[in-house]
């Protein structure tokens, strides 16, 4: 049937393979027989969304989207590091995504950080970078949206966890807290670093187990 999402055992047997305990599902989805067979026999809960949870639902983005897409956003604080960390990306080879602000204005970094975790959790790319002040607050933000994990990293060393033991997703940076030379550098090391999966998969896997309870739906929910 068009427009109906069509979930396989291929699907089920992929969230199996990444560790994943649950699968999100659309609410109109089309599920197979054998998808639902397989997925009772190893333990996988197929967890239907809400509309505004399917807009942000989890289940791994980054595995799903363009590879080398990136979504970049800012406030007013952020807005002077933003064309310069975008030109820092595609000089890697990202294409990108610019959801705004536009000037140096006052704005609500919320709508940023939202539009730029929105469209991570979408798949629709496969990073987000927002800047603001500080970059605290895009980071609280950004980890509202279920299935986004976002670090708000003011080191190089900081942006190599953040990837290869959390598998981030989203990069927040603040354009009071360093300059814009180390936020070059901080981004390009987020960018080019490999989550490492082994024993932090099953970190991550905690991670996402926590925010499941909270998910409407969830058989785990609280």
């Amino acid at each position: 049937m068009p427009g109906r999402p069509l979930i396989t055992e291929r699907d089920v047997r992929r969230a199996l393979a990444e560790g994943q305990r649950s699968l999100a599902i659309a609410p109109n989805a089309l599920v197979t027989a054998l998808a639902r067979d397989t997925a009772r026999d190893h333990g996988i809960a197929l967890v239907e969304r809400s509309e505004i949870a399917q807009a942000t639902r989890p289940s791994a983005p980054t595995r799903s989207a363009p590879a080398k897409t990136l979504a970049v956003g800012c406030d007013h604080a952020g807005f002077a590091y933003k064309a310069a960390l975008i030109e820092r990306a595609q000089s890697l080879g990202w294409i990108v995504r610019d959801v705004g602000t536009d000037s140096e204005a006052s704005v609500d970094y919320p709508d940023f950080a939202f539009a730029v975790a929105r469209l991570v959790a979408l798949g629709e790319v496969q990073f987000g970078l927002m800047l603001d002040g500080v970059g605290v607050g895009s980071a609280m933000v950004a980890n509202k949206v279920s299935g986004v994990r976002a670090a708000c990293c003011a080191s190089e060393f900081a942006a190599f966890n953040a990837r290869a033991h959390n598998d981030a997703h989203v990069l927040t940076l603040g354009s009071r807290t360093c300059g814009i030379e180390v936020a070059k550098r901080i981004l390009a090391i987020f960018l080019t670093t490999d989550f490492e999966g082994g024993r932090h998969a099953k970190r991550v896997q905690k991670i996402e187990e926590v925010e499941a309870k909270f998910l409407p739906g969830s058989p785990d929910a609280l």
